[in-house]
């Protein structure tokens, strides 16, 4: 490349990403963005080992995953101009896996189908005022819960996929036994990423994941592949692709048409709410620490933001994957730096380059991503030190939907514990009027759900 033409790319990037306008250059952004895809890249490990317990083919899975958090994050590069990655979001695969799946019993195919309505669904809320009023109207005491409700969620289920949690029959759950190579891989994931995560070495998870994966290979636990197969072409997307089954969503007939219908509400429902404040979270959160925010408090191109979400979860759902969130490991990118598209478009290129490496995610064992479960929950676990435990009327309801999330394995009914009680313990103490009309619409709708599909 001569001189001309590099002056010329950095004149391009400049003047697309105002990377001046926003006291940053090409170095900076392009670090911030290799930081943030290491931190984050442990999903497409997980991703594929929690969705093919559906009956999705795992790499087909794999590839829909790299391909969501590609074009999520690339548009959110070129649309928002922000340093914010995509990728199918924790919780939300859990709940798509858990809930809509194995519970309620849709299919995988279904359970598509109710990802793509809520993808379009979000889109138009983000594009008129219905976004406002719903970010109005759930009590910050409920979105903290949520979160808090989801991290004890995941590592449950961390914990049981490793072997470390087992049915009791006189307990309901116990302990495994913990020297079985199953159990001590996973603790040995769980010890070392901990201590990755205490000394804040940077693509903690990520490395945990790599160093567990070689750890169980005298366990007998990783099956390794020849060296020449660990990289090579994507392997097929056709098992997932474009297999969303609107029909069968509304023929489950489990109660009629009426109950078939409150079943699809409640789950798109959940995603959209989930989806929703998970993102805003990030944006929000992670803006602030990065003063990027207007003279209002307000975090610049939101709106940008929120459609790109909303789109990257159309087009993972088409691909076969879960809801797609803004992640918030986005945070370790901006923490180095970055503060414009151009942190996420290196991400979203790295994603891309992700493709050619299925052969190395078809050897990480379940052990090896239990402990990843595990420490996300305890990130995600945090948010609740922000409920104020003093007001009863708050902690009640923030209780009941961390406790029952993981405690009947489904994110929906958590929710819904969450949104019925809420307005009932405030009416009951003369507070009713500060609870948004929205509330007791959707906590009728919950009502209605648990008493038509009691499951």
């Amino acid at each position: 490349m001569t001189n001309g033409e590099e002056t010329q790319n950095k004149s391009f990037l400049e003047s697309y990403f105002k990377l001046s306008e926003n006291k940053t250059n090409p170095r900076t952004e392009i670090v911030a963005g290799i930081t943030t895809f290491i931190t984050m890249a442990y999903i497409i490990f997980v991703n594929p080992s929690i969705l093919k317990l559906t009956g999705m083919d795992a790499n087909a899975v794999f590839v829909a995953t790299c391909i969501a958090a590609a074009v999520g994050t690339i548009i959110m590069a070129l649309y928002a101009n922000l340093p914010f990655a995509q990728a199918p979001g924790m919780g939300l695969n859990a709940f798509f896996t858990y809930t809509v799946c194995l519970t309620l019993h849709y299919t995988w195919q279904q359970a598509l189908a109710a990802v793509f309505i809520s993808g379009v669904l979000f889109i138009i809320i983000t594009l008129t005022s219905i976004r406002e009023k719903i970010v109005d109207a759930l009590p910050q005491t409920l979105k903290f819960a949520i979160s808090g409700g989801i991290g004890l969620f995941i590592a449950l289920i961390g914990l049981k996929n490793g072997g470390i949690i087992v049915a009791n029959e006189a307990t309901l759950v116990g302990f495994g036994k913990l020297i079985e190579p199953s159990a001590t891989l996973t603790l040995i994931g769980i010890v070392i990423t901990a201590i990755l995560m205490a000394k804040k070495v940077k693509g903690s998870i990520l490395i945990g994941i790599l160093v567990t994966t070689v750890i169980g290979i005298p366990l007998k636990i990783t099956h390794p592949v020849p060296i020449s197969q660990l990289v090579g072409l994507p392997p097929s997307i056709a098992p997932t692709f474009f297999k969303m089954d609107f029909g069968g969503l509304l023929g489950l007939g489990k109660a009629g048409v009426v109950g078939a219908i409150v079943s699809v509400l409640m789950v798109v429902i959940t995603i959209c709410l989930v989806d929703l404040f998970d993102t805003l979270g990030t944006l929000v959160g992670t803006a602030q620490k990065a003063n990027m925010v207007d003279e209002n408090g307000r975090v610049k191109n939101m709106p940008k933001a929120l459609i790109c979400d909303a789109v990257a979860t159309t087009v993972g759902s088409i691909f076969g994957t879960s809801t797609v969130v803004t992640y918030v490991e986005s945070t370790a990118g901006v923490a180095e730096g970055g503060r414009t598209g151009l942190t996420s478009l290196v991400v979203g290129v790295l994603f891309l380059f992700a493709l050619f490496f299925s052969g190395l995610v078809g050897m990480v064992p379940a052990q090896a991503t239990a402990p990843a479960l595990v420490i996300v929950g305890v990130l995600m676990l945090g948010s609740i030190i922000k409920i104020n435990f003093e007001d009863f009327t708050e902690a009640f309801p923030a209780f009941l939907t961390i406790v029952i999330m993981p405690f009947t394995y489904s994110i929906a009914n958590g929710i819904a514990a969450g949104i019925i009680s809420y307005p009932i313990v405030k009416l009951v103490t003369g507070k009713g009027k500060k609870v948004h009309p929205l509330i007791y619409i959707l906590a009728v709708i919950f009502i209605i759900r648990f008493l038509i599909l009691p499951e």
